[in-house]
């Protein structure tokens, strides 16, 4: 049964309300307005409110802007009774908020009337509610499904590149760690902030596994040389910017909407071997014509392999690897992304210590040694 409250100072009309709506509904009664607001917001919660207007200490014009300031009882729907029949009193409880209005004497059978309806209008409303918290919930559900199936497709996509050239080993990890440890830093850079959104920090950090997608489509021969790479094989690995770029482009073709990692992620694979000053591959881009996602790649990719141990080198100690950044600032590096890459110096050598390859701790740890 639903739940009715009835708030009137004079208790013949408590009763005459009391005893025409009972058979009907749950009534509560009370004769005061603070006994109304301590009622509306207790338990059960009522489902409509008959309020008089004429109250002493606190009338019913006041009751209603209490009961809709207060989150718990603003959505009870209120019905005035009152034995001033001035239209504009009527016209100022409406005005107020209340749904309807109701005048002493009261007629038995419009008043169930305007009860009945006013309550169907409330359980449609609350019903419409529920049903649209449902949807936000199973949408919420749904996203967060895509999403997780979305980051698991990543990781698999980039792990294929990874079994390619498997002495990356936590290459990825590393690098996602550099990519959300600069953006962080430049995200409040007047050069950056518009970009570096914390919508497009997770993008850009969700994006980075990819970098390096290409390599799919290097022979393994040149992929997994012992050794210095000849000028033929150079070009045929720097093809993997490219390769990577393809992949993704394709993939975003057939995708049914824009995606905004593969967006990101294109960038990135097809730049990120670009140099600020204009001698990298493979367009020859320079300096703010390089995507942003693409630069911070960059150093975070070139810190990340000077100091881990690859099959045609050994590893560099920290000392050179921070000396050959700072040497890359305005000619390989966009200069304020290695600004704060010093910043946050620190940072990298942590993710760098936390995901070291274990087939190699030694050499990494010896060149991650802080004094």
């Amino acid at each position: 049964m639903a739940t009715i409250l009835i708030v009137d100072d004079a208790p013949e009309s408590l009763a005459v309300l009391s005893g025409l709506l009972s058979p009907l509904y749950q009534v509560r009664a009370v004769a005061s307005g603070p006994l109304a607001l301590q009622a509306a917001a207790g338990l059960p919660r009522p489902d409509l409110i008959l309020l008089d207007v004429m109250m002493p200490e606190m009338d019913g014009y006041e009751v209603i802007r209490h009961l809709l300031s207060n989150p718990a009882t603003s959505n009870i729907p209120v019905i005035f009774v009152s034995a001033l029949e001035q239209t504009d009193e009527e016209e100022r409880g409406l005005a107020l908020g209340a749904v309807d209005y109701l005048t002493k004497p009261i007629k038995p059978a419009i008043v169930i009337a305007r009860v009945k309806t006013h309550l169907d209008l409330k359980a449609a409303r609350d019903l419409l509610q529920d049903r649209n918290r449902s949807l936000a919930e199973d949408i919420a559900q749904r996203m967060a499904d895509n999403l997780l199936i979305q980051d698991i497709s990543i990781r698999a996509l980039a792990r294929l590149a990874e079994i390619r050239d498997p002495e990356t080993g936590n290459h990825l990890r590393r690098t996602q760690g550099y990519m959300r440890t600069l953006a962080m830093e430049l995200c409040s850079h007047p050069r950056f902030a518009d970009f570096l959104t914390p919508h497009n920090i997770e993008v850009l950090v969700k994006s980075a596994p990819l970098h390096d997608i290409g390599k799919i489509g290097i022979d393994d021969q040149i992929l997994r040389k012992q050794g210095k790479l000849t000028p033929d094989e150079w070009a045929i690995m720097k093809t993997h910017s490219q390769l990577g770029y393809q992949a993704l482009e394709q993939a975003a073709q057939d995708a049914e909407y824009s995606i905004d990692f593969l967006s990101m992620a294109k960038d990135i694979a097809h730049y990120h071997h670009e140099k600020w000053d204009g001698s990298g591959y493979p367009e020859g881009l320079s300096g703010n014509q390089i995507p942003i996602s693409a630069r911070i790649m960059a150093l975070a990719d070139v810190f990340d392999a000077l100091i881990t141990q690859r099959a045609y080198k050994r590893a560099f100690t920290l000392e050179q690897a921070l000396l050959i950044i700072d040497a890359g600032r305005g000619t390989h590096f966009d200069p304020d992304v290695v600004n704060a890459f010093f910043a946050r110096q620190e940072d990298f050598i942590r993710i760098a210590t936390r995901h070291a390859n274990r087939e190699t701790d030694t050499p990494i740890q010896t060149a991650l040694a802080i004094p």
